[in-house]
């Protein structure tokens, strides 16, 4: 097997940095000039080489990694091609999104990827139903991949829309709303939560409870995508169920926040750094879900819609802030053997990237709100981009080209 084991962490590290390299072009045209790059077009292969290149393919490995009925090296030859496949689609979109936007290419690369969502997601579920000892964060990473896969509704939608050139605003937005709101608050949510039930089911003995937080969360995730759908005229009804849709995940939230503070000295074996980035991403999450109760108040939700930076800077904070972090954790908790210097040197810097980037996208937001100027604002996030590069450059180097295995 050409790629064994660890080896695709270090690819999804890999693809993190190209991810990033795109922002500071993406910064630099909107700081200054770059008239021979589409920005739109741009900004489609960056975020969907996000999704797929990183998020997706460190997921789909981690959670390979939880299969226990077979050794790792069987588990991981298995799923090769899976995550192959994964890497094709996720670098053809990269190289087809900022040359033709949503055109032949593009669209068939990222319907591939689609297609191999389906993929692993037919066999880790069939896999999963193997394990003889049924887990609560099964039922997470079961959820994941299903919400992975109704994600791409959106998807298909926006495609059809763009090659039959249909103009319709509200339709294209609600479309990427959904594709959004699964793969944010579904894919990538129900997996990493997953991930921290595997470590808190080892210590927690109310097993019942950890179930009940579990569908508390599930029941409030669909519901919850008319969250994105407030600045609409929608029913009382179905305002009255996002509202206590919004009210559900802050209690199960709670309730989960509750049980890892009880038992927070299991927690004491974690290193430092783990720590310090488990605490952040966890912070980013409360924060995630309080906007999202308040934006059910309908003058917020308007406002929230309404302001480019504001959605830009809530889509950084659940990427960056919570999801990208908590991988971080989760890896070098239990995936990396070895913590040189430069690793923890490059994730401290990239840490100041991200509060920076969100400091200036809610001053960004707040100046468009209020109708003043900030100068040299855009400057700015062009050099926090630069730092996020600059950590994540770090982060790589030692793990690619360290002697020790990861």
């Amino acid at each position: 097997m050409f790629f064994s084991l660890h080896k695709w962490l270090k690819i999804a590290f890999l693809n993190l940095l190209i991810v990033s390299l795109l922002g500071i072009i993406l910064r630099y045209k909107i700081a200054f000039s770059l008239p021979f790059i589409e920005q739109r077009n741009l900004l489609h292969g960056h975020s969907h080489f996000a999704f797929a290149g990183w998020i997706t393919q460190a997921l789909m490995f981690l959670l390979i990694k939880q299969l226990q009925f077979a050794s790792p090296e069987i588990i991981i030859k298995k799923y090769k091609w899976i995550l192959y496949s994964n890497l094709i689609t996720a670098y053809g979109m990269l190289f087809s999104f900022p040359f033709e936007g949503y055109g032949l290419f593009s669209i068939i690369f990222s319907t591939l990827s689609v297609f191999v969502s389906y993929w692993f997601a037919i066999v880790f579920w069939k896999d999963l139903n193997k394990e003889s000892e049924k887990k609560v964060a099964h039922y997470y990473f079961k959820a994941a991949i299903f919400f992975n896969a109704i994600s791409s509704i959106g998807a298909f939608g926006l495609a059809f829309m763009m090659v039959k050139k249909i103009i319709a605003q509200k339709i294209s937005l609600l479309a990427v709303y959904f594709f959004l709101h699964f793969q944010y608050n579904g894919w990538f949510l129900f997996g990493c939560l997953g991930l921290l039930t595997i470590v808190t089911e080892k210590f927690i003995f109310n097993k019942k409870l950890l179930f009940q937080i579990f569908l508390l969360f599930f029941i409030a995730s669909v519901p919850a995508y008319f969250l994105s759908a407030l600045w609409l005229p929608i029913p009382f009804l179905l305002y009255l169920l996002v509202v206590i849709a919004a009210i559900i995940q802050v209690i199960a939230w709670f309730l989960f926040l509750q049980l890892l503070i009880k038992n927070k000295i299991q927690f004491a074996n974690f290193n430092a750094v783990s720590k310090l980035l488990f605490i952040l991403s966890a912070i980013a999450l409360s924060i995630k879900i309080m906007l999202q109760a308040l934006s059910t108040i309908p003058s917020l939700s308007q406002l929230a819609f309404g302001f480019r930076p504001i959605v830009i800077g809530y889509l950084h904070l659940v990427l960056l802030g919570f999801t990208s972090i908590f991988l971080f954790s989760y890896i070098l908790q239990f995936e990396i053997n070895f913590l040189p210097k430069k690793i923890k040197t490059g994730i401290y810097v990239f840490i100041i990237g991200i509060i920076l980037n969100e400091v200036l996208l809610t001053l960004q937001g707040t100046a468009d709100l209020f109708y003043f100027y900030i100068p040299l604002l855009n400057e700015a996030l062009f050099a926090v981009a630069i730092i996020l590069f600059a950590g994540l450059l770090k982060i790589n180097l030692p793990i690619i080209t360290g002697k020790k295995e990861f």
